[in-house]
């Protein structure tokens, strides 16, 4: 018999707050952590709006020895581990650690360290730091996390562009469901602000020049930002004997590729991702139902997410509220499914929809309730994160309450 999988403990960093308590605070006042800044790389500089994380190199040195001499990404997920551990009040000591799995997701990777290595050696004949290709592998926040805490279970990083959070904690609970792991480390980090990531981005023309406004007509494309975030799930039935204090169970997990195209999302993979996820939680009432959606604010993905909405919902879909806190904390990539969950995990947990902010006009084509630029009470029983990828990748969660 399936095991059900519970959260227990969440823990996140990003431009908006640098604990759980702090992003969600900001959440629910709709603060937005978008500003105008200027990237350097030698003589080259680029200004653009985005989302960074400002202060976090004073939490570094705290963090222990081993961090300082980790990639930004690795550092970031080892301290929303360390929180979301602490707010579990779990402890692997005791035997758990042996069962316990560390996937931790990525879109890229240790971006800092790669680019300082190449300007290093193309530019000044510098050789590369003798770490250089620990500290960039994706699988470092996994493998350091297996370190640090004496984990012993499946270990491993999922890169899956901007679904690689939301796939890994589905994958993570799948292992805790099969009996491969009793309790996991799930969830994602990036780190990608530097000259020549975002440079990569710009030539894609899928930038926004001012703030991100998902939903909204006057939309102009993403924002990136970066972060982490790290749930720790468990067997319900473990979680219960330890008088754990549970946030949600993870009742349903839908993954797959739409099939056709690395940038045009498809209506049918969105839509078929959420009926998967869908299935897992039974009969649900759409008025109690919250999506955190995917919501970049890009011409293209706004539309199609509606109409899959739509397609999952029918015409209950006008009873369901969806918002994007993307457009207070930018797209974190690879990290974007994770501290999303965490977002849609807080809104179930004290029934408070947080705002899509920045919306100012109502787009035809993006005709649902998007809760538009204040936080919302409501209630809610259901809350679904989206997470739709470059390569037509997608991969739905969904929490209820236990």
């Amino acid at each position: 018999m399936s095991r059900r999988v519970v959260v227990t403990g969440l823990g996140g960093v990003c431009a908006t707050g640098a604990n759980v308590a702090e992003f969600w605070a900001n959440a629910k006042k709709g603060y937005c952590g978008i500003s105008r800044r200027t990237l350097t790389a030698e003589e080259y500089s680029l200004t653009l709006p985005i989302a960074p994380i400002d202060g976090f190199e004073t939490r570094i040195e705290g963090l222990g020895r081993d961090m300082t001499r980790a990639d930004r990404f690795t550092q970031l997920a080892i301290a929303a581990a360390d929180e979301a551990i602490a707010d579990a009040g779990v402890d692997f000591a005791s035997g758990l650690g042996a069962r316990t799995a560390a996937i931790i997701g990525t879109g890229i990777g240790g971006q800092t360290t790669i680019e300082q290595g190449y300007v290093g050696m193309m530019r000044h004949g510098r050789r590369p730091h003798p770490l250089s290709i620990l500290k960039f592998i994706p699988n470092a926040p996994s493998s350091w996390m297996s370190i640090r805490y004496g984990l012993n279970g499946p270990a491993f990083a999922i890169s899956s562009a901007c679904a690689s959070g939301a796939h890994s904690i589905g994958v993570a609970a799948d292992l805790i469901r099969a009996g491969a792991a009793d309790a996991a480390l799930a969830g994602a980090s990036e780190a990608i602000m530097t000259y020549g990531a975002l440079e990569t981005w710009k030539a894609m023309h899928i930038l926004s020049d001012e703030l991100c406004r998902p939903f909204s007509k006057n939309r102009k494309g993403l924002v990136i930002g970066e972060g982490a975030g790290v749930l720790v799930l468990e067997d319900h039935a473990a979680a219960k004997r330890r008088g754990a204090k549970i946030y949600a169970e993870l009742g349903g997990f839908g993954m797959n590729a739409d099939g056709k195209d690395m940038i045009n999302p498809a209506v049918e993979g969105a839509a078929g991702a959420m009926k998967l996820a869908l299935s897992g939680v039974g009969s649900v009432d759409p008025a109690a139902v919250y999506i955190n959606a995917h919501g970049t604010g890009t011409l293209l993905n706004d539309p199609t997410e509606t109409k899959a909405i739509r397609a999952t919902f029918g015409a209950d879909a006008d009873k369901v509220v969806v918002s994007s806190t993307k457009s207070m904390h930018g797209h974190l990539l690879g990290a974007a499914g994770a501290i999303e969950a965490i977002a849609a995990l807080k809104a179930l947990h004290e029934g408070v929809v947080p705002p899509t902010i920045n919306y100012d006009e109502p787009d035809p084509a993006c005709d649902l309730d998007y809760c538009p630029n204040e936080a919302r009470a409501r209630r809610i029983d259901l809350v679904i994160s989206n997470s739709f990828a470059f390569g037509g990748l997608n991969a739905v969660l969904a929490f209820r309450r236990v």
